[in-house]
């Protein structure tokens, strides 16, 4: 469910949900609940309710806190995975000039194969949240299999197919990594504190009586708008390649891997 809403709706449009909708419920819930109990406007509880939403919303603020730092983390890291791997991947290319023409255009093609499956066979995919080996495995087994067949003839060759064996056995190699991160989500439980806790911590809110109807209601509608603004963020960095916030395959279109696209 998710992965479809971000992958069908623009940040935007869930942030105008999210927070919105957390603003709306929470003034409407304040209202009901002080019209229901008009006592409340006294403030007669403010002192342990004050204690109690200070207690809870500091646990609630640092737990929120590890997870956003978690998942930005995670993009981070996600991010420089598919660079690092478009890099080793224009590397092989640009060793592979040193080698005779027939050994360039059969690794030229497997790295071709590879880099059009990435983009547009293995990304749909990571944004669908199903990855796929397959999708790629069959060109990076022709890249290796040239590789293997061929004896470097001067020492100059010879550096540069141990430069380029190196960087296809990191290619393999991140490529595991990208797929990992593709199937990564917030664990069940973190998901039950992150969004639980919402669901505890705004009626707490409620409790808190100010005898001017306005002032309470801006104050319930900054504690709904902050939660609903960080529990998007963690909506959205859970996943890294779906939604506007995504890892995007930009990196093996560019540089050395360009002539690949231009063909």
């Amino acid at each position: 469910m998710s992965l479809w809403l971000l992958n069908h709706f623009s940040t935007f449009s869930l942030a105008v949900v999210t927070v919105g909708g957390t603003v709306v419920l929470a003034v409407a819930g304040s209202v009901l609940l002080r019209r229901r109990y008009p006592s409340l406007a006294r403030g007669e509880h403010n002192d342990m309710v004050g204690v109690t939403l200070g207690m809870f919303g500091a646990i609630y603020g640092i737990i929120l806190a590890f997870v956003i730092v978690t998942l930005w983390t995670q993009l981070d890291s996600t991010q420089t995975i598919v660079a690092s791997e478009a890099t080793d991947t224009a590397l092989i290319a640009r060793d592979a000039a040193a080698f005779p023409p027939a050994v360039r255009a059969d690794l030229d093609a497997a790295l071709s194969g590879y880099v059009h499956a990435v983009v547009e066979d293995q990304w749909p995919r990571m944004r669908a949240g199903q990855p796929s080996y397959g999708a790629t495995e069959t060109h990076l087994r022709s890249a290796f299999g040239v590789l293997q067949a061929y004896d470097p003839a001067s020492p100059r060759e010879e550096v540069f197919y141990e430069q380029a064996v190196t960087h296809l056995n990191d290619v393999a190699a991140q490529r595991r990594a990208r797929l990992n991160m593709a199937q990564q989500e917030l664990p069940p439980l973190l998901q039950v504190l992150a969004f639980g806790g919402a669901i505890v911590l705004v009626p707490l809110t409620f409790l808190y009586g100010m005898r001017k109807l306005r002032i309470q209601l801006l104050f319930v509608a900054s504690v709904a708008g902050l939660i609903g603004f960080s529990l998007l963020l963690v909506f959205v960095l859970d996943r890294p390649f779906a939604g506007d916030l995504s890892v995007s395959p930009a990196p093996y279109r560019e540089g050395a891997l360009a002539q690949y696209w231009d063909r």
